[in-house]
């Protein structure tokens, strides 16, 4: 592979740009060793040197001090202002040196009012200096930080508000450590960019001699041999600074020796969330209400729906203006994240760089350190605490996630699809854990998922939302007992979906089908969407009756013959996929098949009551069988 690298023409492109930068400089190297008039004892030498690392530094605490907030500003903000603050940050870098320092003659000049108000001290002196060099090295530093802190995950910001942190607070812990690399390779950028300023020095500030002016002076003055000694010291210390700026060190990472012992937290007061959203994020407008009877509620929908920004609503993340929220009888739309006492279980979990499990699960300002140390023992975290995140497992790490919004004590735990990335074993193990919490702790949970099995096992109300729109909500069993639609009907796993028309008052006809059912009153000629769950339709070879539960008259069983098409071996279950006439499908779930296979005459057994029936609309997600009639079934 390495062999493989070194013929690519991308090295050979790259080698020739690190030949022409590296050939002057050896060069230089060569005829300084040879040279015996270097002017290491030139007059002003080394004041030249104290005044250019003197004042690269002064510019660079300045440039250090108003530029990463500047940097954090520019980074948070899309308007048009920070657009032109963007630009105007960026000018120095393509202005020739020599034009900045004619701009800022015209600012601090001696003949200008502030060059008046400071006695004309701001030109020819220490002073200039760092004001030409802040000018010309700002964007260097600015623009580095900008892209480090635009890099942070957002995640982040919005878990520590969620933990209680105020807006100084999270900037301080949260993101200028993780913008901290950026920062530190911009300021070294500001420090080399100052350190080797000449154009606009030599206007503002001829006078103390810096290390570029004096070495031009002696340039012009005496000739090549002298200024050897100004550049090997100028190599040196620009090399140095590199070097140390990269140096690696290692990484410190506070450890806790032993833990408080653990006490259980006090079983909590079971807290309802209602709300009345109107939010408008881009392009995507979000309009969902729901007055919530239970303390476990689920908000169903497929990717793009709407669910993550209806969680990050509910905790606030997107101001006041997002619409009313209530948590118990309380609305706290007002109330700033930090105050809202929640846990916040991100998609991406949140967790902080370079902090062990221990220091996550304490991050809150008001996180009990005690119960903290219970968490880690009840999600099975017991000594990992002093583990980085990137020495955690995928499912460890979902249990940090969820021990940091549980050690505070939060009124509720909002969590958005925090299993989706997970193995199957794993997800199924915590699913099962977090709805022991819920029972053991009282647990008040709001829970964004697009999968219909986690939303009926964490629970007991269902708000099942699309393009940012209420379809249905209610209690688990009304809504998956009775899906107001197909397409709630789709979105919570239900499968069998197929068109057809009211024949009677007992029955379906697909075709040639004749399908028993209560229509609910729905008028003959009707189009309707009808569906059947697998576990629901019985299945046996044509040879062999089916064994059903009797039903009561008059609407009596569908008994269809049909083809199996597939026969798929689940474990537990086996899936299999029959074709009746007119090419209408069913799949069937069956724990005991019997001797079933492909290609083999089948009759399926369809028990009126469990059949749902749905008029057609323009919203029903029924896919037609191509070469289909459109009063036939459709897949």
């Amino acid at each position: 592979m390495k062999s493989k690298a070194v013929r690519s023409p991308l090295t050979w492109l790259g080698g020739l740009l690190i030949v022409y930068l590296a050939v002057p400089v050896i060069a230089f190297v060569i005829r300084f060793a040879k040279s015996n008039n270097r002017g290491f004892g030139t007059p002003g030498l080394w004041s030249a040197v104290r005044v250019s690392v003197l004042s690269a530094s002064i510019s660079t605490a300045i440039i250090t001090l108003l530029g990463i907030p500047l940097a954090f500003a520019l980074a948070r903000s899309r308007g048009r202002l920070s657009a032109l603050v963007g630009v105007i940050v960026q000018l120095p870098l393509a202005l020739p040196p020599l034009m900045s320092g004619i701009l800022l003659i015209y600012i601090f000049g001696p003949y200008t009012t502030l060059g008046h108000l400071f006695h004309q001290q701001l030109t020819d002196s220490l002073t200039g200096i760092v004001l030409a060099q802040t000018f010309v090295s700002a964007p260097f530093l600015v623009i580095a930080a900008r892209s480090a802190f635009a890099a942070i995950d957002p995640a982040l910001d919005e878990v520590a508000a969620t933990l209680g942190h105020r807006p100084l607070s999270r900037f301080i812990r949260v993101s200028l450590p993780v913008a901290a690399p950026g920062i530190s390779a911009g300021m070294l950028l500001a420090w080399l960019r100052s350190f080797g300023e000449y154009g606009a020095t030599v206007l503002l500030a001829y006078h103390p001699f810096d290390l570029p002016v004096f070495t031009e002076v002696q340039f012009g003055g005496t000739g090549l041999n002298v200024t050897q000694a100004p550049t090997f010291l100028a190599l040196v210390i620009a090399g140095a600074a590199v070097v140390l700026a990269h140096q690696r060190r290692p990484e410190r990472v506070r450890t806790a020796s032993s833990l408080p012992a653990p006490r259980s937290p006090a079983v909590a007061e079971a807290t309802r969330v209602s709300f009345d959203l109107d939010v408008t994020v881009g392009t995507f407008h979000l309009a969902v209400a729901h007055q919530a009877q239970s303390h476990r509620l689920a908000i169903l929908g497929p990717s793009g729906s709407g669910k993550s920004l209806t969680l990050r609503s509910l905790a606030g993340l997107l101001g006041p203006g997002a619409g009313v929220v209530t948590y118990g009888d309380e609305p706290v739309q007002s109330v700033a994240t930090e105050r809202r006492r929640i846990g916040y279980v991100p998609q991406n979990l949140g967790l902080l760089p370079r902090r062990t499990v221990w220091q996550q699960v304490v991050f809150a300002p008001d996180a009990d350190a005690a119960v903290a140390s219970w968490w880690l023992e009840t999600l099975h975290l017991g000594g990992l605490h002093n583990r980085l995140p990137d020495q955690l497992s995928g499912g460890q790490r979902q249990r940090v996630s969820l021990a940091q919004a549980l050690s505070r004590g939060p009124r509720v735990v909002l969590l958005d699809e925090p299993f989706s990335a997970l193995d199957a074993p794993v997800r199924e193990e915590l699913r099962r854990e977090v709805r022991r919490l819920q029972y053991d702790t009282g647990l008040s949970t709001v829970l964004v998922t697009h999968d219909a099995e986690e939303a009926a096992l964490l629970a007991d109300e269902i708000v099942v939302i699309a393009d940012g729109r209420l379809l249905q909500a209610g209690s688990r069993e009304e809504v998956y007992g009775h899906p107001a639609s197909p397409q709630v009907a789709l979105l919570l796993g239900m499968q069998n979906l197929n068109r057809a028309r009211v024949a009677s008052s007992t029955s379906l006809s697909a075709g040639s089908l004749t399908i028993s059912v209560d229509p609910h009153g729905l008028p003959p000629g009707t189009e309707v969407v009808w569906c059947t769950r697998p576990e629901h339709i019985g299945i046996s070879p044509s040879a062999v009756p089916p064994v059903v539960p009797p039903v009561v008259p008059p609407v009596v069983p569908s008994e269809l013959p049909g083809e199996i098409v597939d026969v798929a071996d689940l474990g537990a279950v086996t899936a299999v996929t029959v074709r009746l006439a007119d090419d209408t499908e069913l799949l069937v779930r069956t724990v005991r098949p019997g001797p079933l296979s492909r290609g083999e005459r089948c009759r399926v057994h369809i028990d009126p009551s469990v059949v749902l029936v749905w008029p057609v609309t323009p919203s029903s997600y029924a896919r037609p069988h191509a070469d289909a009639d459109p009063a036939a079934g459709v897949g």
